[in-house]
C-alpha cells in the first residue's frame, strides 16, 4: 500500500515540481501522527460561558423519588482506588448525583468533569458545594461551613477523613445567626463573585439543600431531608472516612486542594437532564468531542436499572454512543448502593481475620457477628474498624465503547 502511494506521489511530483510532491508525500506518510491532536480543553472556564454551558447543555426538570443529598454506595472505596489504573488521565469525567463524584474525580484527576442528573435540586447541591470549596482554605474549614459547626481544635493538615468526621461528631450546631451568614457567603460567591444569575428558583434550592446539611449534621444520610430525623441509611461521617480512609475526598489536603481548584476554574459543571433524554448527554459529548477530548470515565450508579426499567435505556444507549470515546473509557457501575453486599473485615477492635459482613444500604440493617446496625455503625465512625472492602464485580467498570457500539448510527 505504501509503494502504490510513494508512486501516485512521484507522478504527481513530476507534474507540480519535485518539492511540492516531496511535501505532499511527507503528509501524507505523517498522516497517522497528524491525527493524535492535542486536546484544547480550557485550563478555566469564565464565569458568563460556565452558566451558559449549564443552561444550554440542560433539559427541563426532572424528578426523581428521593432528594439524594448523600451517597449510599458503600462501595465507594474499592472502586475509588481501583478507577486510576484504569482510566486515561487528562480526560473528561461523567457523572451522577452528589458527593461520591466528588472521590472519583479525586481518584481519576481529569482536565474536567460534568455532573448531570434529572433533578435541577443536584445542580442547586453542586452550586453549594462549588461555593464551599472556595470559601474554605481547607477541609476542616470546608467541613465546619458544610455542617455550621465550629471547627474542633487539634485538626491539620495530616488529620485523616475519620479524624475529621470524628471530631465534628458531637460538636454543637452553630447558631442560626452563623447558619444565615454562612449561607449569604454561599450566594455572595455565586452570585457577587461570579455573577451568575440566579432564579429565585435556585436561590431558594440551594438553601433548601443548605439547611439539610445544617439540620442533620454529619448525622445526614440519602434520605434524612424526605423521612426525617428517622431515615435509616449510612450517615456522611460514616460512609466517608469508614469505606474510604485514604481514597475519600477529604482524606487529604492534596485531593481537597485538587478539587478546590477545579471547582475555583468552573470545571466542574452541573448539568440537568435525564439520561435517555434527547440533549443534555449528547451536548456533553458533543463539548468534550469539540475540545479533541475523550470521555474517560462516566459514573453512572443505578440509574440504568431505572431506565431499563422504563424502556427508554436504549436511548441511553444511544447517547453515549455519540460521546468521543476510546477503548480506556469505562462506566463506573459501583455494586451495594441502595442493595445488598457482603463486606470483607480484615481487622476490627485489633483483632484480625477475615469477617464477613453482610450490609443492606437500602434499610441501613447490618449483621456482624450478631451486632446490630446500631453496632455496626459505631465501629464505622469510631474509626476502630480499619479495613473494609466492598467486593468489587466483573460489571462494577464497564468498557463504554464496546458495550454502546450496537447503538451508534450507522
Amino acid at each position: 500500500m505504501k509503494s502504490a502511494t510513494l508512486f501516485l506521489m512521484s507522478r504527481r511530483a513530476r507534474s507540480f515540481g519535485l518539492a511540492a510532491g516531496a511535501n505532499l508525500v511527507a503528509l501524507i506518510l505523517l498522516a497517522p501522527s497528524l491525527g493524535a491532536v492535542a486536546d484544547t480543553l480550557p485550563a478555566s472556564i469564565p464565569d458568563r460561558e460556565f452558566w451558559s454551558l449549564t443552561e444550554q447543555l440542560s433539559e427541563p426538570n426532572g424528578s426523581f423519588q428521593s432528594d439524594n443529598l448523600l451517597s449510599n454506595e458503600m462501595a465507594l472505596s474499592a472502586v475509588a482506588a481501583a478507577l486510576p489504573e484504569r482510566v486515561k488521565p487528562g480526560s473528561v469525567y461523567l457523572g451522577v448525583g452528589p458527593e461520591q463524584n466528588f472521590t472519583y474525580i479525586a481518584a481519576m484527576r481529569p482536565r474536567m468533569a460534568f455532573i448531570t442528573d434529572i433533578r435541577r435540586g443536584n445542580l442547586h447541591m453542586h452550586l453549594m458545594y462549588k461555593a464551599l470549596f472556595e470559601l474554605s482554605a481547607d477541609r476542616a474549614e470546608f467541613v465546619s461551613r458544610l455542617f455550621t459547626k465550629p471547627r474542633p481544635e487539634g485538626l491539620t493538615a495530616q488529620s485523616s477523613a475519620a479524624d475529621l468526621m470524628n471530631a465534628f461528631w458531637d460538636v454543637n450546631t452553630s447558631t442560626e445567626t452563623t447558619y444565615q451568614a454562612n449561607l449569604q457567603a454561599i450566594k455572595d460567591v455565586l452570585m457577587k463573585k461570579h455573577g451568575f444569575p440566579l432564579s429565585t428558583a435556585d436561590i431558594d434550592g440551594i438553601e433548601y439543600v443548605y439547611h439539610s446539611f445544617y439540620w442533620y449534621g454529619p448525622r445526614i444520610t440519602y434520605s434524612s431531608s424526605t423521612s426525617g430525623v428517622t431515615a435509616r441509611g449510612v450517615t456522611y461521617a460514616a460512609l466517608d472516612p469508614a469505606t474510604s480512609k485514604e481514597h475519600s475526598y477529604l482524606s487529604s489536603e492534596e485531593k481537597f486542594t485538587f478539587l478546590k481548584t477545579l471547582q475555583s476554574n468552573n470545571l466542574v459543571v452541573p448539568i440537568v437532564g435525564d439520561f435517555a433524554g434527547p440533549k443534555a448527554l449528547r451536548a456533553v459529548g458533543k463539548y468534550v468531542r469539540d475540545h479533541n477530548a475523550s470521555v474517560g470515565a462516566f459514573y453512572v450508579s443505578n440509574v440504568e436499572s431505572y431506565l431499563q426499567r422504563n424502556g427508554v435505556w436504549q436511548n441511553f444507549c444511544g447517547n453515549v454512543a455519540t460521546m468521543p470515546l476510546d477503548d480506556t473509557s469505562v462506566f463506573i457501575r459501583p455494586g451495594l448502593g441502595g442493595g445488598t453486599g457482603t463486606f470483607t473485615i480484615t481487622s476490627v477492635n485489633g483483632t484480625t481475620g477475615n469477617t464477613n459482613v453482610t450490609f443492606v444500604a437500602r434499610s441501613g440493617t447490618a449483621t456482624l457477628n450478631g451486632a446490630s446496625a446500631l453496632e455496626l455503625q459505631r465501629l464505622l465512625t469510631a474509626g476502630n474498624l480499619t479495613t473494609i472492602s466492598p467486593r468489587l464485580t466483573a460489571s462494577t467498570f464497564g468498557a463504554m465503547a464496546s458495550e454502546v457500539a450496537p447503538c451508534a448510527v450507522r
